[in-house]
């Protein structure tokens, strides 16, 4: 268990001083600029569907190390503060234009373009001209990260030849490979989650005639629920854990319990958001749970979202590099350290945080049970008692018999 004490503060004010830093150099930026794009490219989802805005994503002017803008699992491997990861894509400028999903099956030149650089292996130099001056915008949603200001696109031009890994070109030019194998491919050799979220979002992957453009948001869940379902398979051929496995973590204010039970893979999730936190404004705490069984889910997770289906991905890469299965349990605790949402991949890193964690092992499911309700009650002055009472997951691996009882 880490030993560094839950400090509880109002929210800072850093949301005021980011704005202020933006708008001076917003100020600055007249309707052509000149910049380098991560690369980035941001499908928005609020038009009515079929209808989507394109945007891609640069900053202002060419700078080094473009990459770092949005390179979310490097972030969490070098714990690159909150603060610093909000001033970076502050500078990001969404350069838009409306089109439609099935566009991707055509061509345009803009979103031809588009897909250029969402396919590009480096950081793309892009000259950009808008049709109007940048208006001041800060934009923050649950599921993807912050960016700058948004301005619609008068014209784009790629000033330099684009790089696409040889990797990435196979799995686009099989056009009768579906969509699922091709993350399967490209997550087996390692490529980063915002590289496939995005291979996806631009409408690239899949069989042709069905290839089409996913709102980004969406596309970050898609990516999690399928390469999990794909693990969940592989695992429930493995052994049974043979020990009750506590794990416990933390990124960026985003406190993790996972509880493993000997049993076959079901997976509970709890959510509780602290009074200040990024979702929680008010001052009553707020909570929401979602429950899947060995067989899986019918629906979307509606009460916790993405931050779902981004904690099961980390649980199951963890049983899978223990080749067994378990029933997993989670507790999140988002604290007012975590001021800013930056997107559903910080649930998805904190977990794989916390299941990197050496885990505290117990011979029975109360003690640890009990060990959870003291820690949770000393660091979060909370009382997990009605949730574990609650727990489906609890209830079900107390309930059901084995095969062995009859024996």
């Amino acid at each position: 268990m880490q030993s560094n004490d839950v400090v509880y503060r109002k929210k800072a004010p850093h949301f005021s001083e980011i704005q202020a830093i933006m708008f001076k150099k917003v100020n600055k930026i007249t309707d052509n600029f000149f910049g380098n794009s991560p690369p980035q490219i941001f499908i928005g989802s609020k038009l009515k569907y079929p209808k989507v805005n394109v945007g891609i994503l640069s900053p202002p002017e060419k700078v080094e190390d473009a990459w770092l803008y949005s390179a979310e699992q490097y972030w969490a491997e070098q714990n690159i503060d909150i603060n610093t990861i909000v001033q970076l894509r502050s500078n990001l400028i969404n350069s838009r234009f409306p089109t439609t999903v099935e566009q991707a099956r055509s061509s345009s030149k803009f979103l031809d373009i588009a897909q250029e650089i969402g396919i590009a292996k480096k950081p793309i130099d892009v000259e950009i001209e808008l049709k109007k001056k940048i208006a001041l915008q800060f934009d923050t949603d649950k599921m993807t990260m912050p960016m700058g200001p948004r301005a619609p696109l008068k014209n784009v031009r790629v000033a330099e030849n684009v790089p696409v890994d040889i990797h990435v070109e196979k799995v686009m030019g099989d056009t009768d490979l579906k969509a699922a194998d091709a993350l399967s491919y490209l997550y087996q050799r390692e490529f980063p989650d915002n590289v496939l979220h995005q291979l996806l979002s631009v409408g690239v992957l899949g069989v042709k005639k069905s290839r089409k453009l996913v709102p980004t948001r969406w596309s970050i869940t898609a990516v999690d629920d399928t390469l999990g379902k794909q693990i969940k398979q592989e695992i429930r051929d493995y052994p049974q854990i043979d020990q009750y496995q506590l794990y416990f973590g933390n990124h960026l204010g985003n406190y993790y319990f996972a509880l493993l039970f000997p049993d076959n893979f079901r997976y509970e999730l709890f959510e509780y958001f602290v009074p200040g936190s990024a979702w929680n404004p008010s001052d009553q705490w707020k909570a929401a749970t979602d429950f899947e069984d060995y067989w899986g889910r019918t629906q979307y997770a509606f009460g916790t979202a993405g931050g779902y289906y981004a904690s099961r991905i980390a649980v199951l890469e963890k049983l899978k590099g223990m080749k067994r299965q378990a029933s997993a349990l989670v507790i999140r605790f988002e604290l007012p350290e975590y001021w800013a949402s930056l997107g559903v991949w910080v649930c998805r890193a904190s977990c794989r945080k916390t299941m990197t964690n050496p885990p505290m092992v117990f011979h029975d499911r109360e003690t640890m049970i009990e060990y959870v309700k003291k820690i949770a009650r000393e660091r979060f002055n909370f009382d997990l008692t009605k949730t574990l009472a609650m727990s489906k997951l609890l209830q079900s691996t107390k309930t059901q018999r084995k095969l062995t009882h009859f024996f």
